[in-house]
């Protein structure tokens, strides 16, 4: 029996792979939606997902309706964990991304996915952060990981 990887996504890969499909996000998500892995959430990442994908600048991408039924998607297979507790220790640069690295902390994943560079640069095997491509090229080869 293999056990599946499990990952937190930042809203940034989610956004980017409704925006675009095709791209490497979207085959990210393809590969969750096929089985090959575990994304974990929490209701704080998907509302936080569901904010941004109402954003205005969002409108040219996304046709009225899909917001919800992108995060929906994402809800129906996610596996939904419970919201971490803050930490009293500031892992990161940027305050806003805490509560992904604690996130991955508290729901003890594999990987944290992001193309953000305050998150990219953390030093922590524990919990490592692997770019969007990173992630794709060791989920289509598992002998990579």
């Amino acid at each position: 029996m293999t056990v599946r990887l499990r990952a937190v996504l930042d809203t940034n890969v989610f956004v980017s792979a409704a925006r675009t499909p095709r791209g490497v996000c979207g085959r990210i998500l393809a590969t969750a939606f096929a089985g090959h892995w575990t994304m974990v959430v929490s209701e704080q990442l998907l509302d936080e997902l569901a904010e941004v994908l109402h954003r205005p600048w969002l409108s040219d991408s996304l046709a009225k309706g899909e917001a919800e039924e992108f995060t929906a998607a994402v809800r129906q297979i996610a596996e939904v964990v419970a919201d971490p507790q803050p930490s009293a220790v500031r892992a990161v640069r940027d305050e806003d991304d805490e509560f992904l690295v604690a996130l991955a902390r508290s729901a003890g994943v594999d990987v944290l996915v992001s193309g953000d560079r305050d998150l990219l640069v953390l030093d922590n095997p524990e919990h490592p952060v692997w770019t969007p491509a990173i992630f794709l090229a060791r989920i289509s080869d598992p002998s990579a990981r």
